[in-house]
């Protein structure tokens, strides 16, 4: 499987995530359920983004910058970084809600991106040996993280 692919499938998982997310936040009853949410999105955003980040972004550094994409994506991870953040350091219950829907919408539009503009991109400039390379070590890690 080429990494490509494998990112393109966490993306399905996280827009299910993301479904999930939306429906339940504005129901709930408490801070601190809202912080858990906060919290368990940041933690599977934290694994998926140091994957990206190691085996495709890093390799493709110098075309994003070419293409005057670079800074944009890294704003996009601090934006959503620091919504999930402001959410951990709420006070009041809709100030959270708010904050992890904002996270929500960031993380969305940043995966729309990478979907248009990152992994097209990996296709066109890396082989397909690489892609599926770098898709085996993903596999490795993902094996690891689940041992």
């Amino acid at each position: 499987m080429k990494i490509t692919d494998a990112l393109l499938a966490e993306h399905v998982v996280f827009h299910n995530i993301f479904d999930h997310i939306e429906h339940v936040v504005p129901k709930l009853k408490t801070l601190a359920e809202v912080k858990g949410w906060a919290g368990l999105m940041e933690g599977l955003l934290l694994a998926h983004g140091k994957t990206e980040e190691d085996l495709v972004f890093a390799p493709l550094n110098h075309y994003l910058e070419q293409l005057g994409q670079r800074d944009s994506f890294e704003h996009e991870h601090q934006e959503i970084d620091n919504s999930l953040l402001r959410v951990k350091a709420a006070k009041r219950l809709p100030e959270a809600r708010q904050l992890l829907l904002l996270a929500v919408t960031a993380s969305r539009k940043h995966f729309d991106r990478e979907e248009r503009i990152v992994f097209p991109l990996a296709e066109r400039v890396m082989k397909d040996k690489t892609l599926a390379e770098l898709g085996k070590v993903w596999m490795k890690q993902r094996n690891a993280e689940s041992a």
